[in-house]
């Protein structure tokens, strides 16, 4: 993938951010729960797949389902699910593939549990010809954001989004090992414990696909989280236009922006544009990291890189927890 990046000091590598920034991207619409509220500035109908949340130190997913598309279940053989393919993305943002990634672990932070996860992981893996991320050949993980094996409750909203990052961090890395850290609770300090749990288990690459409100009374604690001395993590700007959400704010992480992204006769062969449901702005409590260096804002500036996000140009995610399986999904996450 290309990313649009701001000059900074701190070097990410690129197949690092492309596998995590294309987090962003799940669901449908009958046969999913109760509908979360329709994006004004997304074109395509789509519903949020979590509810918003106003709760101080609370945070919702950042995934948008498109709800005019007719979900297929298995893999589809004759036709590709609709969507942007794995097989697309590499392409679009000329990937590295061969052993590119082989031996690193990508983590996942998120909320609740998706008991289809690595059922569902499989179909996806094996539609697009992706070699199998299982248990049992050490690929996948689940854990608790403490690191046990006690899960948390199971939720259909929060599973569509763990299905978006299971998907893209396999279209991105097939080769990188994959660790899904489920928090037990919307907020900080759980998902912030992660965050800390991932990187005890050897992630180097962290994706957070979730967002709240930034809070005057964010404590140090709070940005400890997400400051990890070598350790990629990255962030979703939103999917609400102009402002901006915390974790993406933390001057630690990469904030991911969106994009949209279509097929072009050029000679790249595709075309991308600021998507203008991306988060971004100046954020009011965060300070500015000294990598940044813009004079538009006294504080932490978003966002730093942007990929896909737009749901009219969405990507393929495939969910059967609550779902029928292929949806097509957008969204900074």
């Amino acid at each position: 993938m290309v990313f649009i990046l701001t000059r900074r000091t701190r070097h990410v590598g690129l197949a690092a951010l492309a596998a995590l920034a294309l987090a962003s991207t799940p669901a449908h619409a009958d046969l999913g729960p109760a509908d979360h509220g329709v994006d004004p500035l997304a074109g395509a109908p789509v519903k949020r797949a979590c509810p918003d949340t106003s709760q101080p130190g609370a945070v919702t997913c950042l995934a948008l389902v498109r709800t005019d598309v007719r979900p297929q279940h298995g893999i589809q053989p004759q036709h590709a699910p609709a969507g942007l393919g794995a097989t697309e993305l590499r392409d679009a943002y000329r990937l590295p593939t061969a052993t590119a990634g082989k031996g690193q672990t990508v983590a996942i932070i998120n909320v609740f549990d998706d008991p289809k996860a690595e059922s569902d992981l499989a179909v996806y893996r094996a539609q697009y010809g992706l070699p199998p991320c299982t248990t049992a050949n050490g690929c996948f993980r689940k854990v608790n954001a403490d690191g046990s094996s006690r899960l948390p409750h199971a939720d259909t909203s929060w599973a569509q989004e763990i299905s978006l990052d299971l998907d893209m961090v396999s279209a991105t890395c097939p080769n990188c090992k994959i660790l899904l850290v489920e928090a037990d609770q919307t907020s900080i300090p759980g998902l912030g414990k992660g965050v800390d749990t991932a990187v005890r288990l050897g992630a180097k690459y962290i994706s957070n696909s979730y967002g709240g409100a930034e809070s005057a009374s964010a404590s140090a604690a709070d940005f400890q989280h997400f400051d990890h001395p070598g350790v990629a993590i990255t962030a979703a700007s939103g999917d609400s236009g102009y402002g901006v959400l915390f974790p993406a704010t933390a001057p630690h992480v990469t904030a991911v922006g969106g994009t949209s992204l279509g097929r072009a006769a050029n000679a790249r062969g595709w075309n991308e544009t600021a998507w203008s449901g991306s988060g971004s702005g100046c954020a009011t409590v965060a300070p500015k990291p000294p990598w940044q260096k813009d004079t538009g804002c006294s504080r932490r500036t978003v966002a730093d890189v942007s990929a896909v996000a737009d749901p009219n140009t969405g990507v393929a995610v495939y969910d059967t927890f609550g779902f029928g399986g292929w949806q097509v999904v957008g969204g900074t996450s």
